[in-house]
C-alpha cells in the first residue's frame, strides 16, 4: 500500500497506515532450510494440537529426531504467528496506543448471511521460503468473501481484502477478530469503523470464538497446501486461489446441511417470493 511515487512522503504514509516505517526498507534475511524444515512440522503439530506451547513442541520435535531448544521453537512460532491456544486470562498485549474491543458474539444467533464477518491469519509454507494468507469469512455461510497473500505480517494485506469483501458484499453487522496487533490498528479498525460496522474482538488464546476460520486452515492445509511445494508466490496464488474457489462453491458441509458455502450464502441472502 505504500507508493514510493506519492506526494506524501514515505514516512507519512507509514504513519496514516500505522505500520512502522523501517518495515518499509527492512528486507528480510533469507531463512535456513533448517528453520523452514522446523516451522514446516511446527505448522503441521500446531494444527494437530493448537494447546501446544513452545515446551511441548520442542518435546514433540525431539521426539521426530529434531535437536532444537524451547527458546528457538518459541522465536520460530513468533516468526509465523501463532501461539498455544487455550482458555487463560487476557493478557494480550496489543500495539501501544491500539485499542481492543469487547466480545460482542456470546448468545449472539448468527442466522443469516453478512451478520458476522471474521478474518484472521495463517502461515504457508512454500519449498524455498513461506507466505501469510489472510481470509475474511462469512460466520453463517463459511463463506471466504476476500483473501490475500503477503510476505510479512504487515496489515496492508489485511485491510485489502476487508476492502475486496466490503466492495463486492456490502457491510456487515459485526466484525470479529482476534487481537493481534494488524487488527487492532487504527487504519484497521478505522476501515470498520468508516463503514458502520460493530468491531467484535476475542481474547488471546480464545480459538474458540474463531472457530470457522480455524476449520478453514485446517480444510486448506490438509487438502492443498501440504500436498505441494510452492516455487514461488504466484504459484501460491493460483493454486490457493483455485483451491478457495473449489471450497466456495464445490465443497458440501456436514454443518451447512450439505450445502456449499455459496449455496447456504447467495440462498439466504434470496428474497422468499410473495404469496399470490
Amino acid at each position: 500500500m505504500i507508493d514510493r511515487d506519492h506526494e506524501l512522503s514515505v514516512t507519512r504514509q507509514a504513519l496514516v497506515l500505522d505500520i512502522s516505517r523501517s518495515s518499509v526498507y527492512y528486507l528480510p534475511r533469507p531463512v535456513s532450510p533448517g528453520d523452514l524444515a522446523l516451522m514446516r512440522r511446527i505448522d503441521e503439530l500446531h494444527l494437530d494440537y493448537p494447546f501446544a506451547g513452545a515446551r511441548m513442541l520442542r518435546d514433540l520435535l525431539g521426539w521426530e529426531g529434531f535437536a532444537v531448544g524451547r527458546l528457538h521453537v518459541s522465536t520460530l512460532m513468533k516468526r509465523m504467528g501463532i501461539e498455544a491456544i487455550y482458555r487463560r486470562p487476557n493478557t494480550s498485549k496489543p500495539a501501544p496506543g491500539h485499542k481492543v474491543y469487547p466480545y460482542l458474539l456470546r448468545r449472539l444467533a448468527v442466522n443469516r448471511p453478512n451478520r458476522v464477518w471474521a478474518i484472521d491469519i495463517t502461515y504457508i509454507p512454500m519449498a524455498r521460503g513461506f507466505v501469510y494468507l489472510a481470509a475474511v469469512v462469512d460466520w453463517f455461510s463459511r463463506r471466504v468473501l476476500a483473501w490475500r497473500l503477503s510476505i510479512s505480517m504487515d496489515v496492508s494485506f489485511c485491510i485489502e481484502a476487508v476492502e475486496e469483501a466490503l466492495g463486492k458484499y456490502g457491510a456487515p453487522e459485526i466484525f470479529n477478530s482476534d487481537q493481534a496487533s494488524q487488527f487492532t490498528s487504527m487504519a484497521f479498525t478505522g476501515l470498520l469503523r468508516d463503514n458502520g460496522i460493530a468491531i467484535s474482538m476475542d481474547g488471546r488464546g480464545a480459538w474458540r470464538d474463531n472457530v470457522f476460520v480455524e476449520r478453514l486452515w485446517r480444510s486448506i492445509k490438509y487438502e492443498e497446501v501440504y500436498l505441494r511445494a510452492y516455487d514461488a508466490v504466484s504459484d501460491a496464488r493460483t493454486l490457493i486461489g483455485k483451491y478457495l474457489a473449489f471450497y466456495n462453491s464445490g465443497r458440501p458441509h456436514s454443518n451447512l446441511d450439505r450445502m456449499t458455502p455459496d449455496e447456504a450464502y447467495f440462498n439466504a441472502l434470496m428474497p422468499i417470493p410473495a404469496a399470490a
